[in-house]
């Protein structure tokens, strides 16, 4: 079974085609919508001064000049808190490989003309190709010394042409999952039975890599919609066989309805 795939921004060479030697991006978190624009270049001008205008109203006409744009738009987001591996303290370190991007260098046919790489976005089987027209950075949550740990960058690609849809090999992609940060206060316990999950709150924590879910960090994302198993014995339900090998069946049991909520003061 393939893995989870993860959008990527490629550095391409001016012919569109991978760059040898070039800057691959695997981003933190797959975005969750993708905008694509097409747009036609059209220019006005009054009835008279081009064919199709009334004129003797004076009324525009549009004049189709035969140039044409698509463009991408996304969110990245990034935050060193939810690292597990190759940690950083500043989570710029992580939006620059994007802000690469953005960077102006020398042209292969002349080194004192200055282009952006171009790039393409590559995300399971959708591909684009273009030159990142807009970067808008927001940093959004910091740690006590005031490095920023979290941050959103929203991207703008665009090509001079109408693209046609190119598909790239299929593989399973999945968007962000919705995170909830946790406030000072907050525990594993207290946020699952805020979402009606008083019972399932072992399994979030599990979800999570929570070791202590009765302390938890003011801003920590947690998905309250993930649920790993619990280890630790055998559980029992009624009409559900037990044990290695031989097969028991409980019989019917009701319970009374029990609600049971942990919280921290």
């Amino acid at each position: 079974m393939t893995g989870l795939a993860k959008a990527q921004l490629i550095e391409l060479d001016e012919n569109l085609k991978e760059k040898t030697g070039g800057k691959t991006v695997t981003v933190q978190f797959n975005p969750d919508t993708l905008k694509v624009t097409f747009a036609n270049q059209l220019v006005e001008s009054q009835g008279g001064e081009s064919k199709g205008g009334d004129q003797s109203s004076g009324t525009k006409s549009r004049q189709f000049v035969g140039a044409g744009t698509t463009k991408l738009t996304l969110t990245l987001w990034f935050d060193v808190t939810a690292m597990t591996q190759s940690a950083v303290e500043d989570v710029r370190l992580l939006t620059g490989d994007v802000i690469y991007f953005m960077i102006p260098a020398p042209t292969a046919k002349d080194s004192n003309q200055f282009i952006p790489p171009a790039v393409r976005f590559s995300w399971g089987s959708f591909l684009f190709d273009g030159i990142v027209e807009g970067l808008d950075e927001s940093l959004e949550f910091f740690s006590p010394e005031g490095r920023p740990l979290r941050a959103s960058v929203n991207l703008s690609l665009t090509q001079k042409k109408i693209l046609a849809v190119e598909f790239g090999e299929v593989a399973k992609t999945e968007g962000n999952k919705p995170l909830s940060p946790a406030k000072a206060g907050d525990s594993i316990q207290s946020l699952a039975g805020d979402k009606g999950k008083n019972g399932g709150w072992q399994g979030i924590a599990a979800a999570n890599g929570i070791e202590d879910p009765l302390r938890l960090k003011p801003g920590q994302l947690i998905d309250l919609n993930a649920s790993a198993a619990v280890g630790g014995g055998f559980g029992v339900s009624a009409g559900a066989s037990i044990g290695a090998g031989a097969s028991v069946t409980v019989p019917q049991i009701t319970l009374p309805s029990v609600s049971t909520r942990f919280g921290v003061n």
